[in-house]
């Protein structure tokens, strides 16, 4: 298809329409996640669309057992995402609660359970859409030096997403991977998780840091920016330089931002 093809009218409602689920901490705290999303699922050949009526995913709610207001949460959800081809997040956890979590929790009520499902079925993590969804096999970007990968629990667990962002990882021109020990264990965020147990969270978020370390990588990359925030805080916490960065940033080849936790005109702000 020709470039002329791609902006006709036609050619352009041809193209799947994709809902982004920006997510709070996306919106919040590092919008270029948000930004490298819109990128790279424009080159896999889908319409991008923000609506502005998005609010949290409701899991906080969820996980505190407030079933009342994830309720509330979730049917402002479905319906500000409806029109759309499919729902796509930059988060693994996120993209859990909208694909797992809205089906059961409207299954008993016959005014929005075929609602939830259908929404349900379209959502994905935003690189398991683009490898398993849309077929992508490489990506045009480049970052110097090694990075190690960790597997947030709920994009790996409810959504099977391990296999997909190395294989895109593996076409990054002049990335090397350095796989850590214990990649597929908790980082002790747990979203209130850590605000409940902080004992605990930290001493979870500590083994990990130890096992980022231990492979010599320069950069930690993953798919939750909750997760990444964790981890950017321990490692700074502890005067490690290792830079923590979200997997979309580097895919999309947008890693000039200063690092997850690095105020800009840091002297260790690019790293």
């Amino acid at each position: 298809m020709t470039a002329a093809e791609i902006q006709s009218p036609a050619a352009e409602a041809e193209r799947p329409s994709v809902g982004l689920f920006v997510t709070c901490l996306v919106d919040l705290f590092r919008p270029s996640i948000g930004f490298a999303a819109v990128k790279l699922i424009e080159a896999a050949g889908c319409r991008v669309a923000v609506p502005a009526a998005q609010t949290c995913c409701g899991q906080p709610a969820y996980n505190s057992g407030d079933r009342k207001d994830t309720t509330a949460i979730a049917r402002q959800v479905i319906v500000a995402f409806e029109p759309y081809d499919y729902v796509v997040a930059p988060s693994g956890s996120c993209a859990g609660m909208l694909k797992v979590h809205y089906a059961e929790l409207f299954a008993d009520d016959p005014a929005w359970s075929a609602r939830a499902a259908a929404f349900s079925a379209k959502v994905f993590e935003l690189v398991s859409f683009l490898v398993d969804v849309r077929g992508m096999t490489t990506v045009d970007a480049a970052f110097a030096g090694s990075v190690t990968y960790h597997d947030s629990c709920s994009g790996l667990r409810e959504l099977g997403v391990h296999a997909q962002p190395r294989r895109l990882l593996g076409t990054v021109q002049g990335l090397t991977l350095s796989e850590m020990r214990d990649s597929d264990v908790c980082c002790g965020f747990g979203g209130t998780f850590c605000v409940k147990y902080p004992d605990i969270s930290n001493a979870i978020v500590g083994k990990k840091a130890a096992n980022v370390t231990a492979t010599g990588a320069q950069a930690l990359l993953a798919g939750d920016l909750g997760c990444l925030m964790n981890m950017a805080g321990k490692l700074q916490r502890e005067g490690k330089t290792i830079a923590v960065r979200h997997i979309a940033e580097v895919l999309a080849g947008m890693s000039d931002e200063p690092a997850i936790g690095v105020a800009p005109g840091d002297p260790e702000a690019v790293r």
